[in-house]
């Protein structure tokens, strides 16, 4: 019936059908603006995949894949659960590289002699691997978007996406085939999935134990999250039984995190039978003893022999006396707040004043409070368990926290009412803004990043080494600047990394097996190796002139 003249037509109520007089419009600039930083992030990971030479573990990863493909045994790199490597395995199978099955050695040496001795195109096969982590990365970006959009809504969604599309490191670490983007993404989607299980529970909970298996099945850090998750899923079981008749709530409340507990268990599984049906395990080296509390925990978790290997081999690697460096100084061992250090470096100012003011904001604000523990639990214990670490080597320790994070900033958005949420907005794009420009300014070279305060890409091995700066990315770039710059000249090279100098065309000896007098010519050094150099290594670089940097990773220097 049409509205008497002078008055308002009757807004829908609820249950009414839309009809199209008052079906509300698509809000088509936000798809499109989703597209947008989607695909800037795409361009610049592809980019830098494209540019970059295998990194350390990369070969490690990319040949245990193809023992995947090839023999179907869970034979190499036990330390790590096989999810990631079988994602990296799909760009494996694509590029279709010839894989010596006859060739001996440990896992460092099969992925160099897949990429360097078997006849294959090391930059294809790279690409080739890295691409599946990329398309990884681009859909936790669709997470961090639908998360912070339930949160804040679609402006909020926006400003969080943007913060993850611009992220240095997730670029950084994005566009490599290694685990630690796909471990933390696989994290941030079981809990934005126990979000949504508040409402559906028996929808959402059992993919959001799939998910956390996911993120178990690829890395075994993840196992610091579990109490935690488990814990949320319980929290959102019984938020969803609430009602009149509360006495069921608990026990729907023990159900939920069990259902989530066994469907994450149960990924693990999977996992390791997608390898290997038979499920043979006979470890190349011997495994460690786990003592302890450590061995305790090893021996009672439901899950196959070769994961509890590797865990062993983890806890062994945790006693290892490594060395670290931070803000110029050498130590043995690993100092409890390298990490927060290294993300004071390495992130970008606008993003780490958005991520204090959406911590600030969860904490606050009412109706979004109830979404602190989902952002903040999972972020503070796994930051926790990795300071705790031995390793000392960079944030891709931490690549969670620009995830979550991303998402906690994005409720600064929804912060006040009326004018105040107009200045919130206009604040929250002003530092996007200003992490975009942080970041673009950065390209290609995003591992070495760090923010102005610190003096950019250009200053960070000065503060960071190891994967923070110097991970063997730049031995392509060397090959070229020395064609380019230095053709003819002596060329002694101290390289840290897993690319083989020769095959690039760089024709050097290894300056610290001669005297110092007969080292002439150009002294080439990774950024990590200068970090730490001691005796004749240091003398050398102490008594040569720098000349040329490649990639903020590598220095040249004239004997």
């Amino acid at each position: 019936m049409a509205s008497e003249p002078g008055t308002r037509p009757r807004p829908p109520a609820v249950g009414d059908v839309p009809t199209r007089s008052h079906r509300p419009r698509r809000p088509w600039p936000v798809p499109l603006l989703v597209a947008v930083l989607l695909a800037q992030m795409a361009v610049a990971m592809v980019t830098t995949a494209v540019r970059q030479t295998p990194t350390i573990d990369e070969p490690v990863y990319v040949g245990t894949a193809a023992s995947y493909l090839h023999e179907h045994r869970l034979r190499l790199n036990p330390e790590h659960p096989p999810l990631g490597k079988l994602v990296v395995g799909v760009g494996v199978a694509l590029a279709g590289p010839a894989y010596d099955a006859s060739f001996e050695g440990d896992q460092g040496q099969v992925g160099r002699h897949l990429l360097y001795g078997s006849g294959n195109d090391p930059w294809r096969l790279m690409l080739f691997a890295r691409l599946p982590v990329i398309a990884l990365t681009l859909l936790f970006g669709l997470v961090v978007f639908a998360f912070a959009r339930e949160l804040a809504g679609p402006v909020g969604g926006l400003a969080a996406l943007a913060l993850y599309a611009f992220s240095p490191d997730l670029v950084a670490h994005g566009s490599l085939a290694t685990l630690d983007v796909p471990a933390a993404g696989f994290v941030l989607t079981s809990v934005w999935l126990l979000w949504r299980a508040r409402l559906r529970p028996r929808l959402w909970l059992p993919f959001a134990g799939a998910a956390l298996g996911a993120a178990l099945a690829t890395k075994m850090s993840a196992l610091a999250v579990v109490p935690v998750v488990v814990g949320l899923a319980a929290a959102s079981a019984w938020w969803a039984g609430r009602g009149p008749e509360r006495r069921g709530a608990w026990r729907r409340a023990v159900a939920g995190a069990c259902v989530v507990l066994l469907t994450a268990v149960a990924v693990v599984w999977i996992t390791y039978l997608l390898v290997d049906p038979r499920l043979r395990w006979a470890p190349e080296q011997p495994v460690p003893v786990a003592r302890g509390l450590h061995g305790l925990a090893v021996e009672v978790l439901p899950l196959p022999e070769a994961y509890r290997d590797g865990m062993r081999i983890q806890f062994a690697f945790e006693n290892h006396p490594w060395q670290g460096f931070l803000f110029g100084r050498v130590y043995t061992g690993s100092l409890w707040y390298y990490l927060p250090a290294a993300l004071l470096v390495k992130t970008p100012l606008g993003m780490l004043a958005l991520w204090a003011a959406g911590t600030a904001a969860v904490l606050a604000v009412r109706r979004l409070r109830p979404a602190a523990p989902y952002l903040l639990a999972p972020t503070a214990v796994l930051l926790a368990a990795a300071m705790l670490g031995s390793r000392d080597f960079g944030t891709r320790y931490a690549v969670f926290v620009p995830m979550f994070l991303a998402v906690a900033a994005g409720c600064v958005t929804a912060v006040g009412r009326g004018g105040a949420r107009v200045r919130a907005v206009a604040v929250t794009a002003v530092l996007a803004a200003c992490v975009a420009v942080s970041s673009l300014r950065a390209f290609p070279y995003y591992l070495p990043y760090s923010n102005e305060a610190f003096g950019g890409p250009a200053k960070t091995h000065l503060r960071l080494h190891d994967a923070a700066v110097d991970w063997g990315q730049d031995l392509g770039r060397l090959a070229d600047r020395l064609r380019e710059r230095h053709p003819g000249e002596r060329v002694w090279l101290v390289y840290k990394g897993s690319g083989v100098p020769r095959y690039y065309g760089i024709r050097a000896a290894d300056p610290r097996t001669v005297p110092a007098r007969k080292v002439r010519g150009l002294l080439v050094v990774s950024d990590s190796s200068i970090a730490k150099a001691k005796g004749r290594l240091a003398e050398l670089i102490d008594s040569s002139r720098p000349i040329d940097t490649v990639g903020h990773s590598i220095t040249i220097f004239r004997r």
